[in-house]
């Protein structure tokens, strides 16, 4: 046999195809000819077209009927069965062929490819011994189909140099597409000069293809060029301008082209339609379609298709359950194309009942339908029920294509199975499928997640073709493994980058705290001519409010609205916690007002930028807005109430909070909510019954917790009860050395510099470092950053000079005498920068990495005074405002 399947399933029908073929007719009418019956089954098989069941009944009809079937009844066999899915029947016919023609050759090779075994495809192409035109064009559409665009390539130069056959207009269009695919310009160029050559200039398909190539390779001039040439410029023409435009202008010059046709039909309408869909332009869509519609088009299933799209986007089941009724209205029988789009709308909109019943009603399930579904159970969360209809699937049984793999290893990624997604990587070899590019990210993307970094390299490594998917595929698995210079090594080698490919770079870096890498990131793409999208600016301006880069944070949030981002809710919330890090509440007050429909993280980060800044009473104000609005709190909005109140010292308040989240909202509080009341209860002075809450905690107390009980005992000098929060500390294995100086100046405050000792060497013998304090600002577009005694600022000269004049106003006041010991933290050489850097009347803002210390607070107000200059300083729990001599904080920290 040429074609063997390991997984092949031989029906009853087929085993005994061997023994019959031999069998004299004996139950033939004698009234029917041999070619009547050939024609009666021929005209049967166009009549049953791909249904599997009938498919096979009617091979087995025509053995029992002793019909000696010949090479033409046997290519339509295969034909059938190749339409149906079922190839390993399709190759059992072609094997018992006793006398193949090229047709049968290519009948086999068409069923394979079909169902993605090019490997299989492109031996038995090389077995045969004759070849037409049809049979090098069904290699190469075969391989482009199954994603290797570079095979497809190779087969049409090898078809024009062995000059066994010439090109014809599909070997054109075909290798076209794949030289669009590989974005190759050169080889573009060269493919238009055969063109040329074989003379096809003047075939419609052809220039077509001409300027859909151009448009995919990103030169829309030489496109243009090729479409003015064109006399009358057919649909397709028009079209792949339009697509062209879309992608590489933007929705709106595609709409302008659009309106240029001299004519249009349902099919441009559909274009266009699309586009606005793809764009996420969902009300343009929308209007579109009701313009279609105005204009006496019928819409048909792709119309539906892109529409039904669109409101999945949004999740607006309003309008998807306003376009079912309409197709219910147009359309008798819903098509599996619309029924799938309909599957898909109702599962991502939450209604997974209602998809799996638009499931059952359609009549004819394709492998689309069938992933729509699949996909569905695994938006909402229901894996096992996704593991069960993929089951169902395979039984049916429906050829798993990529698409469905890739979803389905999404659902073990989700659950974190590396066990399932092995088997299902065991099986996706098994069909052949691994190779294909969707199946093949879908598992690195899955090895990567569960932790097997390893697998997920050798996978990608061992793959002949990689698209930008699997580049920033493994750039995501690399940057979420902490491992972000791995991350960057990848990204550099990158053949072609798109905007998903920076983000996915931007995200890595600002996750892990490397947020001036990722502001470089973020200059590089817009100098690049990259355009950024909503998740470009999201973690951009992220970047920004964690390092307090005001200035940049400004230009940015000026690109948001040049790019069309303005309304974006996401964006806007980021924009919102930017303000509030950069102690800008009144510009974030602004931007949070400015949000027409504000969602939850809306009010979050609103309230977060009141806590932080110690406004307890408008934190509360805020959450009161929010509750009357009809948005439920989640865990994240009480931490920023009770948060808020412990900075404002509003005990009875938090309290009532407290109590409120478990009453009304039946939110458990977790160990971050216990040690916001710690806080808030150890500030106000009642430590005693601080650690009684401690004590009747349903969890065990994390560090947080302590070191809250801890704080308060260093505001009240209560080092007994530190002692016991450093031990239970300790006991925990908290690595963090603030603890350790908390308690250590404890004891320096009461005199004890015996029990001082002990505390450092403790910190010694656990190996644990005093974090170096880090104060930055930012100076004329540059963020400068000073230590504890510094001496690498090219400036640093100049900034001790200035402090020291600093230091003697202050002690001219007989107020305060600076403590020789904390002279030069990071935060007062920062300030001494700042005020020979900054024009009087702005603000001085200085960003810290720690909790400012006591001596350090004390300088500030009082430098505040004597310079006659706003302060504002960010430390690692809240920000300060200094201005006259007082602290927004009332010596409440």
């Amino acid at each position: 046999m040429i074609i063997t399947s390991k997984h092949s399933c031989r029906p009853h029908s087929l085993r005994i195809t061997r023994r019959l073929f031999s069998t004299q007719i004996q139950n033939q009418n004698p009234d029917q000819s041999y070619m009547e019956l050939s024609q009666h089954f021929y005209e049967s098989m166009k009549q049953r077209a791909s249904k599997k069941p009938l498919s096979r009944a009617l091979h087995c009809q025509m053995i029992t009927k002793g019909v000696n079937v010949s090479t033409f009844l046997s290519n339509n066999l295969i034909n059938l069965y190749a339409r149906s899915g079922l190839i390993d029947e399709a190759a059992l016919v072609f094997d018992e062929i006793e006398f193949k023609n090229v047709f049968s050759w290519n009948a086999m090779i068409e069923a394979l490819v079909g169902c993605g075994r090019v490997n299989q495809a492109e031996k038995v192409f090389d077995e045969m011994l004759q070849r037409d035109v049809v049979s090098w064009n069904s290699m190469m559409s075969g391989f482009f189909r199954n994603g290797l665009v570079g095979k497809c390539v190779e087969v049409f130069v090898l078809m024009v140099r062995s000059g066994e056959c010439v090109p014809d207009a599909y070997s054109f269009t075909c290798v076209m597409k794949a030289c669009g695919g590989l974005k190759d310009l050169k080889l573009a160029s060269q493919v238009h000069g055969l063109v040329k050559k074989f003379e096809f200039l003047g075939d419609d398909s052809v220039e077509s293809s001409l300027v859909d190539m151009y448009i995919k390779c990103g030169e829309p001039d030489i496109a243009e060029r090729v479409f003015l040439r064109i006399g009358n410029p057919n649909m397709f023409s028009w079209n792949s301008m339009i697509y062209g435009y879309s992608k590489l202008y933007g929705s709106q010059r595609a709409l302008e082209l659009f309106e240029q046709m001299p004519k249009r039909d349902v099919v441009s309408w559909n274009m266009i339609i699309s586009i606005f869909s793809r764009h996420g332009n969902v009300m343009k869509t929308l209007s579109m379609f009701i313009e279609m519609c105005s204009q006496g088009f019928r819409p048909n299933s792709m119309t539906y298709a892109s529409v039904l799209s669109a409101c999945t986007s949004i999740y607006d089941l309003n309008w998807g359950a306003h376009l079912h009724a309409r197709i219910i209205r147009m359309q008798q029988n819903i098509d599996v194309y619309v029924g799938s789009s309909l599957i898909d709308m109702y599962a991502k909109c939450g209604c997974f009942k209602k998809a799996c019943q638009i499931f059952n009603d359609i009549q004819v399930h394709n492998i689309v339908s069938w992933t729509s579904l699949i996909g569905g159970a695994v938006h909402c969360g229901n894996e096992i029920e996704a593991f069960s209809l993929f089951k169902q699937m395979k039984a049916v049984p429906v050829a798993s294509d990529q698409f469905t793999l890739a979803t389905v290893l999404g659902a073990c990624c989700n659950m974190n199975d590396i066990n399932l997604g092995s088997q299902i990587h065991a099986y996706s070899l098994r069909i052949g499928n691994d190779h294909l590019t969707p199946v093949a990210n879908a598992l690195i993307s899955m090895y990567a997640k569960c932790g097997n970094i390893e697998s997920a390299n050798r996978l990608f490594n061992s793959l002949s073709h990689r698209d930008i998917i699997s580049w920033t595929t493994m750039i995501t698995s690399f940057s979420q493994n902490g491992n972000v210079e791995k991350a960057r090594e990848y990204f550099d080698e990158m053949p072609e980058r798109n905007v998903v490919s920076w983000n996915s770079m931007l995200a890595g870096y600002v996750q892990h705290g490397f947020w001036e890498e990722g502001l470089k990131v973020y200059v590089l793409m817009r100098q690049q001519g990259v355009k950024p999208d909503w998740i470009t600016f999201v973690s951009s301006i992220g970047a920004c409010a964690n390092a307090a880069i005001l200035n940049l944070g400004h230009q940015i949030v000026s690109q948001v609205e040049k790019f069309g981002f303005g309304s974006d809710v996401s964006v806007k919330n980021s924009i919102v916690t930017m303000y509030s890090k950069c102690g800008r509440i009144k510009e974030a007050e602004k931007t949070f007002d400015s949000i027409v429909a504000k969602n939850l993280i809306s009010w979050n980060a609103m309230m977060a930028g009141y806590a932080q800044s110690g406004q307890g009473h408008q934190v509360i104000n805020t959450f009161e807005k929010m509750l009357e609005s009809g948005i439920k709190p989640d865990h994240i909005s009480y931490v920023s109430v009770l948060s808020g109140c412990s900075h404002s010292g509003l005990v009875s308040e938090g309290h009532h909070y407290f109590d409120m989240m478990t009453k009304d909202h039946e939110i458990s509080p977790t160990c971050e909510h216990f040690a916001c009341i710690v806080d808030l209860l150890g500030r106000s002075g009642h430590i005693e019954k601080a650690k009684e809450l401690i004590d009747k905690m349903p969890m065990e107390p994390n560090a947080a917790v302590w070191g809250a009980l801890l704080g308060a005992c260093r505001i009240h000098g209560n080092s007994i009860m530190a002692e016991t929060a450093l031990k239970n500390l300790v006991e925990l294995d908290a690595e963090d050395s603030g603890s350790y100086v908390l308690l250590a100046n404890l004891y320096s405050d009461s005199g004890n510099l015996e029990n001082v000792s002990n505390v450092r060497k403790l910190m010694k013998d656990k190996g644990i470092r005093k974090n170096p304090g880090c104060s930055w600002m930012e100076v004329d577009n540059r963020v400068h950053v000073f230590t504890v005694e510094d001496t690498s600022h090219p400036r640093i000269k100049d900034v001790y000079d200035n402090l020291q004049e600093i230091i003697r106003k202050i002690e001219e006041t007989g107020m305060y005498i600076v403590n020789n010991g904390a002279m030069y933290h990071s935060e007062k050489l920062a300030l001494a920068f700042g005020l020979m850097s900054l024009p009087v009347w702005m603000p001085i803002n200085i960003m810290k990495n720690l909790r400012i210390c006591y001596d350090c607070h004390m300088f500030m107000k009082m430098a505040s005074r004597v310079t006659s200059r706003e302060l504002i300083i960010r430390d690692a729990n809240r920000f300060h405002h200094f201005h006259d001599g007082s602290c927004s904080c009332r010596d409440y920290w």
